[in-house]
């Protein structure tokens, strides 16, 4: 009897699992979070309101393994079954009536919330949440259905001398016993993928916007420094976006919070990005790489995908491809009509050859890449407004957005927008843009030629240097001429360095153009003994790229003057991946003459931005030069063990690349494995299983 039973309860989940939940809709969720940051554990309690549009028995929710203290539907017992991936409640519901559900829990979850630094004594000790992806239902009974959305308020416990940030507004604070609890609310609905919070040692800086929209910028203490490049154009970008969309930004106030080793650059929570805090820059890092494309795309996605949203993935070009798209335009308004073509330029190239492999891909394509997603998406909202004209165009999307404001939609849903108020057959752009797996590179050419006068000139040069009997360099002198861009520019330097004529690359030099000069930094395969002295002067530009290149190249050419150019760059740490100082660190102990006293100290900082207390990109720099000149210490060995169970793939997938190729080296694999004792359960496992370790 006991099997029979199971095999009709297996029956009923299979049934529950397989279904749309259409007949219930979730309206409001109150969320009540207690962390837990030593043993990396939350318990919580939600409170659902929802309403059952037709009869059912059963209604589940997404819920990843956790343990259900009370369930109560309607303040009374519910029979319930909690597995590893769903909560399912089984009770028959009426027809147009509403229902509460009170759900208490607790969880250790095993990804989408991160506990940075409670294990050591490292600093900047964080949590903060990733959703999309890795699912909200890993630390909240929740929908991982985008297409349930819900009026989520949210409150959090926590120690108070930190503080917390989520979705929404805070309404109001509370401190007893040292326990503080931050109470936020929304007032419209979304999807739980964005819902998020981040909790750390935070200050803010507090803006508005044309339209009054409070924008807090938060930081941490030691960077104030960073916060006016780090977030410049903040207000510039809202105010556009605001203007260009033609709707007001739908979610009350909005916010900017930077993490450690987060796993992307950023993402687009409802009201709350959370983003790479290898993104808080000082004023020469800007110069290098900056924030604004990146504070932008999330910005824009408030509209795309938060305020509407997909209704399955094959519209996930609703998402990224239109942040993309208008984090160019934002660009655009900011740099310049050249900056955003050639942007567009370059992911032409790349698109095509993706194409040129045969591995372009559909819009279409749930599975497509990211660079489909987003950089074919974006010339396809560019093609698309070229079509049928910027006013209709800006109708159209105004219409969409209007028309779907929290709700979801689809491709085909914008296509018909666009069509009705352009008058346009939009079925040759779908087949061309979004069906078809091949980049159109000759209609984006064309289109480029049209927007860009220093690409056009770039399209007759290539155009000449392959059809014409003439002199390379005499033909890049004269097309140099031509325009004053500096992508075209430095585009020439960068693809014709060795064709470019001495003169002309002491013309850029003196020009003291730092975008220009970059790029002779970087194209510039040795240092000529007769531009020494303007290779030299790189030392001195606002580029930490700069430095680093042409320090590594100037060091090799010149062995003699190796001391005075480790002491011209002694105090430049460069980008939040410290760039230059690793290299200078590498190049000092490499340099037999300079500084002997202090080779130890050298050595002791340079091995040690391999530990786990460093950001993610500091320590891979650390451990590509180490691994590529001196070679590791066990200490850099136990911390390489470390990151081969790091929470970001990226550099999880580096560190295991490493470990692999040292266990090639019989020295290499003796150490490491003597080491083992001084290794953790996981760090064991898999020296055990996938190294082939004993």
């Amino acid at each position: 009897m006991k099997h029979l039973l199971y095999i009709v309860f297996l029956l009923v989940v299979c049934i529950v699992h397989g279904q749309h939940q259409d007949k219930v809709n979730f309206i409001k969720g109150k969320i009540s979070l207690g962390i837990h940051p030593k043993n990396k554990s939350i318990q919580g309690s939600v409170n659902y309101s929802f309403t059952a549009l037709e009869k059912v028995d059963s209604v589940f929710l997404d819920a990843k393994n956790m343990t259900f203290l009370s369930v109560l539907l309607n303040n009374k017992k519910v029979k319930f079954k909690a597995d590893d991936q769903r909560l399912i409640l089984y009770k028959k519901l009426k027809k147009n009536k509403t229902y509460t559900l009170d759900l208490n829990y607790k969880v250790q979850p095993k990804q989408a919330v991160y506990f940075i630094g409670w294990d050591s004594n490292l600093p900047n000790k964080q949590v903060w949440t990733q959703g999309q992806g890795k699912y909200t239902s890993h630390w909240l009974p929740s929908f991982d259905d985008m297409t349930e959305k819900v009026v989520f308020d949210m409150e959090i416990r926590f120690d108070k001398d930190y503080k917390a940030i989520a979705n929404g507004e805070l309404q109001d604070t509370l401190t007893v016993d040292g326990i503080k609890t931050w109470r936020y609310s929304m007032d419209k609905p979304m999807s739980s993928y964005l819902l998020a919070f981040a909790i750390g040692d935070y200050e803010k800086k507090e803006l508005f916007t044309a339209t009054k929209v409070p924008v807090e910028l938060y930081y941490y203490p030691q960077d104030s420094a960073l916060v006016a490049p780090t977030y410049k154009y903040t207000q510039e970008i809202f105010d556009f976006f605001e203007k260009e969309i033609g709707v007001p930004y739908p979610w009350g106030n909005y916010k900017q919070i930077p993490v450690r080793d987060f796993l992307y650059a950023g993402m687009e929570n409802t009201s709350a990005t959370i983003f790479s805090d290898a993104y808080m820059i000082d004023s020469i890092a800007f110069n290098d790489r900056n924030f604004v494309n990146i504070n932008a795309h999330e910005m824009a996605h408030q509209w795309f995908g938060n305020l509407v949203t997909q209704e399955s993935s094959e519209s996930h070009w609703l998402h990224e491809g239109f942040a993309t798209y208008y984090a160019l335009l934002a660009e655009k308004e900011i740099f310049g009509a050249e900056y955003y073509y050639w942007k567009l330029y370059e992911s032409a190239k790349q698109l095509a050859e993706l194409s040129a492999k045969g591995q372009g891909e559909s819009l279409l394509d749930p599975t497509a890449s990211s660079l489909t997603f987003y950089e074919k998406g974006a010339w396809a909202l560019h093609i698309i407004r070229e079509n049928i004209g910027e006013t209709a165009f800006k109708e159209g999307v105004n219409q969409y957005l209007r028309k779907n404001s929290f709700k979801n939609t689809n491709i085909e849903a914008f296509l018909a927008e666009m069509a009705l108020v352009s008058g346009k057959d939009l079925s040759l752009f779908k087949e061309q843009w979004l069906q078809e797996k091949i980049f159109p590179f000759s209609v984006a050419k064309g289109s480029l030629k049209k927007g860009s006068e220093s690409l056009l000139e770039l399209f007759n040069l290539e155009q000449e240097l392959i059809t014409s009997q003439v002199n390379r360099s005499i033909a890049i002198q004269k097309y140099w001429n031509k325009t004053a861009v500096p992508q075209f520019k430095s585009h020439l330097v960068k693809t014709y360095y060795k064709s470019l004529p001495q003169e002309l690359i002491k013309e850029i030099f003196d020009s003291n153009d730092i975008v220009l000069r970059q790029a002779i930094a970087i194209a510039a395969p040795e240092v000529p003994v007769g531009l020494k002295d303007e290779f030299e002067s790189l030392l001195e530009d606002h580029s930490y790229i700069t430095i680093e290149h042409v320090l590594y190249k100037l060091w090799i050419n010149f062995p003699q003057d190796r001391s005075d150019y480790l002491l011209r760059t002694k105090e430049v740490v460069g980008l939040p991946s410290k760039n230059v100082r690793i290299l200078w660190l590498t190049l000092a102990l490499l340099t037999k003459d300079f500084e002997p006293h202090n080779k130890a100290v050298y050595f002791k900082e340079l091995s040690g931005y391999t530990a786990p207390e460093f950001g993610m990109e500091v320590r891979q720099n650390a451990f590509q030069l180490l691994w590529d000149t001196i070679g590791f210490s066990d200490n850099n060995l136990l911390d390489l063990i470390n990151a081969s169970q790091h929470h970001s793939w990226q550099f999880k997938k580096f560190s295991q690349t490493m470990l692999k190729e040292l266990m090639g080296h019989k020295e290499y694999r003796k150490r490491i494995i003597g080491l083992s004792e001084k290794l953790n359960e996981a760090e064991k496992r898999y020296i055990k299983n996938n190294l082939g370790a004993e």
